[in-house]
């Protein structure tokens, strides 16, 4: 890890690495982190998206959380401003991103990195030109902004609904059970809150694909909570931004495509467990109570039989 992040100082202090007319003060790199599990192909295609999207240097941490194929070592080797970090074993997403912050905040301390923003996203995300620097002039303009999330275009086109409500009890378990046979039930409509996805707009939560996200803010909420090994982290992360009075942003005018789902494809059955145990702690978490036990235990049977269903 010492080595690592010893070459990642000498990355930052490295003047050759791309460049493009910044603005007036010539900001200091934007730190990003993705978080890197075999992604073959797609982690190509999002390193070479980031220079026409951010006006200002960017500086790349890869947390690997085990990759086999050595597609992120290989790339870290081919970008000088693209560092290999391995975390040392399968962290999850929230862990990972963590990892990979923690890897940039003694530079970020440095004034090496940018010290406002930072951007958190999915190696298989491609940015559209301008789309980060976009996502910033967003941020700028709102004042207690502690998230900020893009418009994301899915691989046919359609428009994902990335910026949604908090689930409530009876909006989370309708979704929860309908989502699959009735997609047009009202508790799924009202839960993913996309009626409107053309307007800047606060929301609730924003898909944590691609999230810029204020480092004071970030740190303040003690970034993600590590055990949401996998889905729901954005929502908790979200949710705690909300409770410590900062905002979540939907930003409209920046757009990304995403390839959504694919290094989770292949193992279905295990992501589902995943989904159920995540959504039983948002829930058990914001019910702690001895007197909402039994609607703990209600919660807990209802995605204990719904994943033995979608199992079989």
């Amino acid at each position: 890890m010492a080595e690592s992040l010893g070459t990642l100082r000498a990355i930052v202090n490295d003047s050759t690495s791309f460049s493009t007319p910044s603005e007036p003060g010539n900001r200091a790199p934007l730190g990003i982190v993705t978080v890197t599990y075999s992604p073959g192909e797609y982690l190509g295609r999002f390193i070479d998206s980031i220079p026409t999207a951010v006006s200002q240097k960017a500086r790349v941490v890869l947390a690997d959380n085990g990759s086999t194929d050595g597609v992120p070592e290989r790339t870290a080797e081919q970008y000088e401003w693209v560092e290999f970090l391995d975390t040392g074993g399968n962290l999850g997403y929230g862990g990972g991103m963590n990892a990979g912050a923690n890897a940039l905040r003694p530079m970020r301390e440095a004034g090496e990195i940018d010290t406002e923003y930072l951007l958190l996203v999915n190696p298989d995300v491609e940015f559209n030109a301008g789309s980060i620097d976009k996502l910033i002039a967003c941020a700028r303009r709102w004042d207690k902004a502690g998230s900020v999330g893009p418009k994301i275009v899915e691989p046919d086109g359609t428009i994902y609904p990335s910026a949604r409500a908090i689930p409530s009890i009876i909006n989370g378990i309708g979704h929860s059970i309908f989502a699959d046979i009735w997609p047009s039930n009202p508790w799924s409509q009202a839960y993913r809150d996309d009626d409107d996805m053309d307007t800047e707009r606060v929301s609730g939560w924003l898909s944590g694909s691609c999230l810029l996200v204020r480092w004071d803010a970030f740190d303040a909420i003690g970034g993600f909570d590590e055990r949401y090994f996998m889905y729901l982290e954005d929502i908790d992360l979200a949710d705690r931004m909300s409770r410590a009075g900062y905002l979540n942003i939907f930003c409209p005018d920046a757009t990304i495509n995403h390839a959504q789902g694919h290094s989770t494809a292949v193992h279905s059955k295990k992501m589902l467990r995943a989904h159920h145990d995540s959504a039983y702690r948002f829930i058990s978490d914001r019910h702690p109570k001895p007197w909402q036990a039994p609607l703990r235990w209600v919660i807990k049977t209802g995605l204990q039989v719904r994943s033995r269903l979608l199992s079989s």
